[in-house]
């Protein structure tokens, strides 16, 4: 299927120094992306290039297969169909909720505009605020109707930038789902810019994950977190801890752990030293298990504990267990390991073939 948006071996610099390292990736149309990272990454730096608001050093972006940006000429943001939310949402606060939506509707005639506005209001679930002034509404209605006001002129790719940053890490998450649905509802399709992996999963139909402007991998969320392409990637998604381990034969890995059956890394020969990345829910709590490892430190979570374990050679894990048992500091809890996903990282200056 044709992308909508290709980002194509973008390279972004200030003067000498690249910021952004030849970046590509694609989005149909109607998916959600999200480009993911830590702060410095370039992540806006990239989406504000795909707005029009940064020149490209080298490479290309293309929309609906046309060239909108290369190399020293970008198409002006307001011939790209282009619609952005921002962190602070930007609305007019002497205007009207109403208003605010139906700003960029004036090519439309009054019926037309009107119609559009009110049907927006009902996907936002606010149709009753359309009189209302931006500051008599909470931080998240404030934040839908920015949302309605960017996609009410239809545009062929809507933007956020980090639009739930402000609010606290629930509401973030929570506002992130509904915000998948009003675009869903609207078949728009989407980037999304955060440091938030739990935003990322909420709203995202592919994540691209950023370190020092380079892409580190674009894929699924689950992938991302189950098939980690890198280190970076493995430590950045989710929880989880790089074991030492030796690989015996193209389907066993000796760790402290045990012996873990599972492919290992292309190339690696029988006594290659390996990384095998343990999650928290890989590691399951079993008194009648012969490996212990010593309770160190916990986190109540609700329905689970997150414990940390020490095992012998001090190395330590996390391991995810039901509340029910409430295991006290320094105690040897029973453990065994349950991995489905087999993730492993060849440790540097190993010989491959």
């Amino acid at each position: 299927m044709p992308k909508l948006l290709e980002v194509i071996d973008a390279v972004i610099a200030y003067g000498r120094e690249p910021v952004v390292h030849q970046v590509a990736f694609g989005l149909e149309a109607g998916r959600i992306g999200c480009l993911l990272g830590p702060s410095g990454c370039g992540k806006t730096t990239l989406l504000r290039a795909i707005a029009g608001f940064e020149m490209l050093a080298a490479g290309e972006i293309r929309m609906r297969g046309q060239v909108v940006s290369r190399a020293g000429w970008a198409l002006p943001p307001e011939q790209r169909r282009v619609g952005m939310v921002f962190q602070d949402f930007a609305l007019f606060p002497h205007l009207k909720v109403g208003d605010n939506i139906g700003f960029g509707l004036r090519h439309l005639s009054e019926p037309e505009r009107r119609a559009r506005v009110r049907a927006l209001l009902e996907l936002v679930g606010l149709a009753e605020y359309e009189a209302s002034y931006p500051h008599q509404l909470s931080g998240g209605q404030q934040q839908r109707i920015a949302l309605a006001r960017a996609i009410a002129p239809r545009p062929d790719l809507l933007l956020l930038d980090e639009p739930f940053s402000s609010m606290d890490a629930e509401l973030r998450e929570q506002l992130a789902r509904e915000v998948r649905e009003i675009l869903k509802a609207e078949a728009v399709t989407a980037i999304l810019v955060t440091h938030d992996q739990h935003e990322a999963f909420a709203m995202a139909d592919e994540i691209g994950v950023l370190s020092r402007g380079r892409l580190m991998q674009w894929d699924s969320g689950y992938n991302l977190y189950h098939r980690p392409a890198n280190r970076f990637v493995a430590g950045f998604i989710g929880e989880g801890e790089l074991l030492p381990g030796e690989v015996l034969n193209d389907t066993e890995v000796r760790s402290e752990l045990g012996v873990i059956r599972g492919p290992v890394p292309a190339g690696c020969r029988p006594g290659c030293k390996v990384a095998l990345l343990v999650r928290p829910d890989d590691i399951q709590h079993d008194d009648q298990s012969r490996l212990h490892a010593r309770v160190v430190a916990k986190a109540f979570r609700g329905a689970e504990f997150l414990y940390t374990l020490e095992l012998a050679s001090g190395t330590r894990v996390l391991c995810l267990a039901p509340s029910h048992h409430d295991h006290p500091l320094g105690e040897a809890l029973g453990i065994r390991l349950e991995i489905d996903h087999l993730v492993m990282f060849p440790q540097p200056g190993q010989q491959q073939v």
